[in-house]
């Protein structure tokens, strides 16, 4: 190797420190805006990674159950493949360019503020840290599933969530498919509960990335032997479990709210065993859109909920009666 080479490996390798060091002076700088206190302690490895972890995670899920719904499809699909992902994927990436701008620190920065200044039920505790964590994940996904609850029964919020269950189809796209105003509703509903609970930033890391990895896993066209799944829907949600959270019945949609863990479901009563018809049978999505092709194009999944104020549950009795 000539000197020549090695001077330009060494400035290389300069270089890349560099940036290294200017993105953790960003990320401190960024933090300390709002807490000055925080200027004195490096960012955790975990924060200043987090973009990376998250979007690794997203990505390296989302790639196994897309082949494994290649290789083994639980039920085929109605609607055009390439136009559902299209618009379905163009929800995500608009939805995060939204979030980006509207929220200028993410939901791990937030929490990183909130325990530094002592904010929150938890940190007025004395608890150890490994029971904090344990508990801000719990009480996070307990949220997620009594939110989940409140957007199907008030009409105006099923106005946004509907655009989740008008999907003809159910698999790991179903999962990224959510109106931009719901998410951003969403956002502000985790950081209300993020400074209220005291949540630490890594607790919140470990939700994010488990609720989004087990979203796209029970969402996926995919089955379980019936004997592993009775065994995994005591811990999470599998896809069998969640399928039925997307029947076009009144009586099956308003059960299984859970995204990550099943509990809530047990606990408060609204956990469906099954179907009643099979996963090949059975209808997936809103029985007023059910002929309707435009709920695969993305542009018209955005002016969705500006329509007439629909209500699921009369929609959907409506529907019974009718099949009776």
């Amino acid at each position: 190797m000539s000197k020549l080479d090695g001077h330009t490996g060494k400035h290389d390798r300069r270089l890349r420190v560099r940036v290294q060091e200017s993105r953790k002076a960003c990320l401190s700088l960024h933090l300390n805006i709002f807490v000055p206190e925080l200027m004195l302690t490096p960012p955790p490895p975990y924060l200043t990674h987090e973009p990376l972890i998250r979007l690794g995670c997203f990505v390296g899920v989302l790639v196994l159950m897309s082949l494994w719904e290649l290789v083994a499809p639980c039920r085929p699909l109605v609607a055009s493949k390439p136009q559902r992902w299209g618009s379905n994927l163009g929800l995500v990436l608009l939805n995060t360019i939204l979030l980006r701008t509207v929220f200028p620190l993410t939901a791990v920065n937030l929490a990183t503020i909130a325990t530094a200044q002592g904010w929150g039920l938890l940190q007025a505790l004395t608890l150890p840290g490994w029971l904090v964590l344990g508990l801000s994940v719990l009480l996070l996904d307990l949220i997620v599933y009594g939110q989940h609850l409140v957007f199907h029964f008030v009409p105006l919020l099923w106005q946004l969530h509907k655009v989740h269950h008008t999907d003809l189809d159910f698999d790991v796209t179903t999962a990224l498919r959510f109106h931009p105003l719901e998410i951003v509703l969403s956002m502000g509903i985790k950081c209300v509960a993020i400074v209220g609970l005291g949540t630490p930033a890594l607790a919140v890391l470990i939700f994010e990335v488990l609720l989004n990895a087990t979203a796209m896993f029970n969402h996926s066209n995919v089955s379980l032997p019936n004997g592993v799944d009775r065994v995994l829907r005591r811990f999470i949600v599998t896809p069998d479990m969640h399928r039925i959270h997307h029947s076009i019945i009144a009586q099956e949609t308003n059960s299984n709210f859970g995204f990550n863990l099943p509990w809530w479901d047990y606990l408060f009563g609204t956990y469906r065993d099954r179907a009643s018809l099979s996963p090949q049978a059975m209808a997936i999505g809103l029985s007023e859109y059910q002929q309707d092709l435009r709920v695969t194009q993305w542009f018209w999944l955005l002016l969705l909920p500006f329509g007439p104020v629909s209500n699921k549950n009369d929609c959907d009795r409506e529907n019974d009666c009718d099949r009776e």
